[in-house]
């Protein structure tokens, strides 16, 4: 059964708790805030303009983040789809709640009904709480948003490549295409409403999924709501809709960011309309890094080393802006140590909820998002885990330490053209050291310069083995709990 937690409403107590730091006391008591978080699939650090991207204009992002704040050094805990958005959903590791790589047409698990969502937390204080866009955290009834919290769903169950128009079947007929992929379908709620998507149909998702959100806000302006916005693009297979096709000037990519862009501005206009911008957060993140094998329609991680698929820190390292006029600080950055897993909690603790009866790994975020004079982050230590549980990495504040493992790597080759994508070398990194504030880029190996360091972070890690396991030790994890199957009497998703 679904974890119970009870309800909390706001009382005095909690405001004074609040109040008691003025930067973090709720905006508005009579009513706790609106959070709209939009997710971005596959986007580099590097490819909206509050983050370097030169080719192409993100106005409305330009404009968040000169009325908001940038996070510079916000993570996610695995650099792959599935296990990334279970850590942002859950608050938690995603190895911790038994999810690894990224779910296709064929799972059977998802996730388990015993974890409490974002969607959930929410609901704890009557929130209106809806979900439009790709979820890939199982693609049958039981694990669909509908069932996890959120009011609404309408979207992809997982990634829009997971089809039979994935370039490596495109020399097959359909036939044979079929038995590799079945045809993407497109959900409501827990209905499949298009069971063969095309090109044509994903030229619409962008828009689509923001008229929904923004339709979603309107109708809700006068209760709290959340919206969770996990963007289908900018996945390969790249698409756009018509009135953005050739708009940057520079290529399929760069007009699939500036819709996204398009995006947020509908989301921010929209939310500016009804006088909701002040008793709003609004946060901008991405799942994981670029996807480098597909070239020009891949994004980009610079300064960073490497991107998806590692834990380098191109591949786990996201652009994270926060807007909330009023409450965040306008034009500012934190360098500070924090994760899509820290959502939740902050959440929770601005809405008044409890947090789940069972241990999570995300921390709150307040002190960072609001620019308390002198805040750090409030994780000791940050465990990156890859490679179907592998602890790849561990780091502080300032400091990261890689254990020995094989990664691919573009070695210095440029990606493919037209989404076609070229093949990745295989690199295999030992007991390497990194100072991630002096050396972002991670290029010289500080080891055997600082064995003390490296003793502390390997002590850190038998921690992490101890709790959630590695594959790598061969270590199973006292605190892992069991994903979510399918059981005998449970519907199934019919696709085709």
């Amino acid at each position: 059964m679904k974890n119970l937690i009870a309800s909390c409403f706001l009382s005095a107590c909690l405001f004074s708790s609040f109040a008691s730091n003025s930067n973090t006391a709720l905006a508005d008591e009579s009513r706790p805030p609106n959070v709209v978080v939009m997710f971005i699939d596959d986007m580099g650090y590097a490819d909206i303009g509050p983050f370097g991207a030169k080719d192409y204009k993100t106005p409305y992002l330009e404009k968040m983040a000169r009325e908001g704040r940038r996070f510079t050094d916000f993570q996610v805990t695995s650099a792959v789809c599935s296990a990334s958005r279970s850590a942002l959903v859950t608050g938690c590791y995603h190895r911790r709640i038994g999810f690894a790589g990224a779910l296709g047409p064929s799972a059977k698990h998802g996730i388990h009904e015993d974890e409490v969502t974002l969607g959930e937390i929410c609901k704890q204080k009557g929130y209106a709480t809806a979900c439009y866009g790709k979820w890939h955290l199982g693609h049958h009834p039981k694990f669909l948003p509908t069932n996890h919290g959120f009011d609404e769903y309408f979207g992809l169950p997982y990634s829009n490549d997971m089809w039979p128009y994935h370039p490596n079947v495109l020399h097959l007929d359909m036939k044979d295409r079929l038995k590799r992929w079945p045809h993407l379908p497109l959900i409501e709620g827990t209905e499949v409403i298009n069971s063969k998507m095309t090109g044509e149909d994903q030229e619409l998702l962008t828009k689509q999924y923001t008229e929904r959100a923004c339709s979603f806000i309107e109708q809700h302006k006068d209760e709290p709501f959340l919206v969770y916005l996990p963007h289908s693009m900018v996945h390969v297979p790249l698409y756009v809709s018509d009135a953005f096709k050739g708009k940057s000037g520079v290529g399929l990519f760069g007009d699939v960011v500036m819709e996204v862009d398009w995006s947020m501005g509908q989301i921010m206009e929209t939310l500016k309309k009804h006088n909701l911008s002040e008793n709003t957060l609004v946060i901008f993140t991405t799942d994981n890094g670029p996807w480098l094998s597909y070239g020009d329609h891949a994004g980009s991680a610079a300064p960073l080393r490497e991107g998806k698929g590692t834990m380098w820190e191109g591949g786990c390292r996201v652009p994270t802006v926060m807007w909330w006029p009023g409450r965040i600080p306008a034009n500012t950055s934190c360098d500070e140590l924090a994760s899509t897993m820290d959502i939740l909690p902050t959440v929770a603790k601005l809405i008044g909820t409890n947090l789940p009866d069972h241990k999570i790994d995300g921390k709150d975020i307040r002190p960072l998002m609001f620019g308390d004079k002198g805040a750090q982050s409030p994780h000791e230590y940050f465990y990156h885990y890859y490679g179907g549980g592998q602890l790849q990495a561990v780091r502080d504040r300032e400091w990261k330490l890689f254990f020995p493992h094989k990664y691919r790597t573009m070695a210095g080759k440029p990606g493919g053209t037209g989404g076609i994508p070229t093949k990745y070398s295989q690199g295999e990194t030992g007991v390497e050291l990194y100072n991630l504030k002096k050396d972002v880029s991670e290029t010289t190996d500080l080891a055997d310069k600082y064995p003390d360091i490296v003793k502390r972070l390997k002590a850190a890690a038998e921690v992490a083995r101890a709790d959630l396991g590695d594959k790598l030790t061969q270590r199973k994890g006292s605190g892992v709990r069991e994903i979510g199957r399918i059981g005998q009497g449970d519907s199934l998703l019919v696709t085709q």
